[in-house]
């Protein structure tokens, strides 16, 4: 585990910061070049980027936040400007609100613009969870017996703690879930960047995306050490399942289907 980069005085680079910035910065080339294809301007796509970007930190904090909120009444300014604890459906909801902002000032067809972010989604979601995975972020999986099975004694979020408090070994080794979600984003993102191709309809790759990512964090999910909400499930299946309902009906609606070329 590598949380901390470089740290010059006050200032300190965490490796999940890094990895954030590296993924909105692919992210946005990816948004660029589907721009470009769709005959829209591709400079709009850094600037989109850049709207997602504080709008996507603001709501994945914002949630961090709401789940540990007897923390946050503890602590209040570490709760806020600590280097972890995002949550990456805040960080979804608060990006896309922004962006939507940005899309509407610039007059840019919402459906096509949301097409263009969709594989982005998928790859900067792919190379953020590297980031979590060398920051030991807190979202590591069950313990296992399997040989792929990790440690995150230099976690940025206390390892050794969670130990304790669950009653677990010291050797204990855990699901590394960072390293199963870039897999599944990864896989998401050749997905999507082959069906744009396919003469769907403008808005589909959203709605294809919903549902991949839906199941893919869902799955994960319950290999991960979060708590349950209601019904048995955590938060984020809970959204994971409003997603899946989403991308499905849009999918399913009259109209909706695919183009024949």
């Amino acid at each position: 585990m590598i949380p901390v980069l470089l740290q010059i005085g006050p200032l300190t680079i965490y490796s999940f910061g890094a990895m954030m910035a590296l993924g909105f910065l692919i992210a946005g080339y990816v948004v660029s070049v589907e721009l470009g294809r769709k005959r829209l301007d591709p400079e709009d796509a850094w600037s989109m980027v850049l709207w997602a970007a504080v709008g996507g930190i603001v709501g994945a904090r914002a949630l961090a936040i709401l789940a540990e909120w007897r923390t946050f009444l503890q602590h209040p300014l570490s709760s806020i400007f600590s280097g972890s604890g995002f949550v990456w459906y805040g960080g979804l909801i608060g990006g896309f609100l922004s962006a939507t902002v940005f899309v509407r000032r610039r007059s840019i067809p919402w459906l096509q613009a949301v097409d263009c972010v969709a594989p982005a989604l998928a790859i900067g979601q792919a190379i953020g969870r590297v980031g979590c995975q060398v920051a030991g972020d807190g979202d590591w999986g069950k313990p296992t017996t399997l040989p792929w099975g990790v440690q995150y004694p230099n976690a940025i979020v206390g390892w050794s703690a969670w130990l304790r408090e669950s009653g677990l070994a010291p050797d204990t080794l855990v699901h590394p879930a960072p390293v199963y979600e870039t897999l599944a984003y990864s896989a998401i993102f050749c997905l999507l960047w082959k069906l744009r191709w396919s003469g769907w309809r403008d808005g589909s790759m959203l709605w294809i995306y919903f549902l991949a990512s839906s199941i893919a964090r869902f799955a994960i999910e319950a290999l991960r050490v979060e708590p349950v909400v209601g019904a048995g499930l955590t938060q984020a299946q809970w959204i994971a399942v409003g997603l899946f309902a989403c991308g499905l009906a849009m999918l399913l609606r009259p109209g909706a289907r695919r183009e024949i070329a």
